[in-house]
C-alpha cells in the first residue's frame, strides 16, 4: 500500500505510476474487492453456484470499469480541489508534486466521470443508481460551494454513506439481478453492510490524523483538530472493535454462513488490531500513517474472508 515506488519500475514509466498515485491505490483495491465480494456474496445465494455463471461475470467486469472510473473521478476530483493542502499533507500525489498539470488533472476527471456515468447508465438501474449516487456524493464532498469536507460530520457521512451502505447493497442487487434473482437483501448482507459502515466511519475519522498540519494551516475543520489525535486514535479503535464483536456475535445467529469459521475469524482479527495498535507513536506520523493503511488492509480483508465464508456454508 505504499504510495512511493519499490522498484525501478516507477522509474522506467512515471506517467503509468504518475496514474497509479492519482488513482489513490487503496481506494482502487477496496473497490475492487467490494465488488468481487458482492458477486461472491450473490453467487452464495444461488441453488446452484457451480459453474460460474455467464451472466455474473459479465456484469462483475462491467461493474468494475464503472466503479473504477467512478472511484478515480471522486479522488481525482478531491486532489483537484486540494492542491495546496496536498503539497503539505501529501506531497507524492501528482497534482502536488507536479507530475501532472491541473488540466490533465481536470481531464481525466471528466474522462473517467463521462465513462462511469454512460457505462453505470448502460447496465441497469441497480448499477446507474449505485455510481450515480457515490458521483454526487463524491462531487459535493470536493467542489466548492458545497464541499461538505469542510465539516467532519458531514465528511465523515459521505464516507460511510457511499462505502458503506450505497456499494453494498447497490452492487449485491445489481449482481443479483444478473442471475435472475429477485431484488431482495439476505441477513448476510445487512451484516456485512453495517460491518462496512461502522469500519468506514472509523476510516473517515481516523485518515485526519496524519493529515493535522495541513488541515489546520487551510482551515479544514476535522475530528482530529478538534478533539485531539489521542481521542480520535481511541474513537477510531473502539469503532474497529465494535465491528469485530458485531460480527462474534453473528456467528450465533446469522443464517448461511459457517459460524465457528466466522467467529473465530473475526476473534484473531480482532486480538490482531489490539496489537498493532499498541505499537503506534501518535507524535510520528510515519507510523500514524502505517497504522492507517493497516485498517485498510483489514477492510481489504473482510470483502475476501466475509464472502468466502458465505460460499463455504
Amino acid at each position: 500500500m505504499s504510495q512511493f515506488p519499490s522498484s525501478d519500475s516507477a522509474h522506467r514509466f512515471p506517467w503509468l505510476y504518475a496514474c497509479w498515485k492519482f488513482a489513490r491505490p487503496h481506494t482502487v483495491i477496496g473497490t475492487s474487492l467490494s465488488a468481487l465480494g458482492l458477486a461472491v456474496m450473490a453467487l452464495a445465494q444461488s441453488s446452484d453456484p457451480l459453474p460460474l455463471p455467464l451472466p455474473l461475470l459479465r456484469a462483475l467486469f462491467a461493474s468494475l470499469l464503472a466503479c473504477l472510473c467512478g472511484n478515480i473521478y471522486i479522488v481525482g476530483l478531491n486532489q483537484l480541489e486540494d492542491v495546496e493542502i496536498d503539497r503539505v499533507n501529501k506531497p507524492h500525489l501528482p497534482l502536488a508534486s507536479g507530475e501532472f498539470t491541473r488540466r490533465q488533472g481536470q481531464r481525466i476527471v471528466l474522462a473517467t466521470g463521462l465513462l462511469a456515468l454512460g457505462l453505470s447508465a448502460w447496465q441497469g438501474w441497480f448499477l446507474m443508481a449505485t455510481v450515480w449516487t457515490s458521483l454526487l456524493i463524491g462531487t459535493a464532498y470536493s467542489l466548492p460551494p458545497i464541499r461538505l469536507k469542510r465539516f467532519p460530520v458531514w465528511a465523515a457521512l459521505c464516507i460511510f454513506s457511499v462505502r458503506g451502505a450505497i456499494v453494498n447493497l447497490g452492487l449485491f442487487l445489481h449482481f443479483n439481478q444478473s442471475l435472475g434473482n429477485p431484488p431482495q437483501l439476505p441477513p448476510a448482507v445487512w451484516v456485512l453492510t453495517l460491518f462496512v459502515l461502522v469500519f468506514t466511519v472509523a476510516i473517515a475519522i481516523f485518515k485526519d490524523i496524519p493529515d493535522l498540519e495541513g488541515d489546520r494551516r487551510y482551515q479544514i475543520s476535522t475530528f482530529t483538530i478538534r478533539l485531539g489525535a489521542k481521542r480520535v486514535f481511541r474513537l477510531a479503535l473502539a469503532l474497529l472493535t465494535l465491528c469485530y464483536l458485531g460480527m462474534l456475535a453473528a456467528a450465533f445467529w446469522l443464517p448461511g454462513v459457517n459460524s465457528l469459521l466466522l467467529g473465530m475469524s473475526h476473534l484473531l482479527l480482532l486480538g490482531l488490531l489490539w496489537w498493532r495498535s499498541t505499537q503506534v507513536d501518535l507524535s510520528s506520523k510515519p507510523e500514524v500513517a502505517r497504522f492507517y493503511q493497516f485498517i485498510w488492509k483489514l477492510f481489504f480483508l473482510e470483502y475476501l474472508l466475509f464472502p468466502v465464508i458465505c460460499l463455504l456454508s
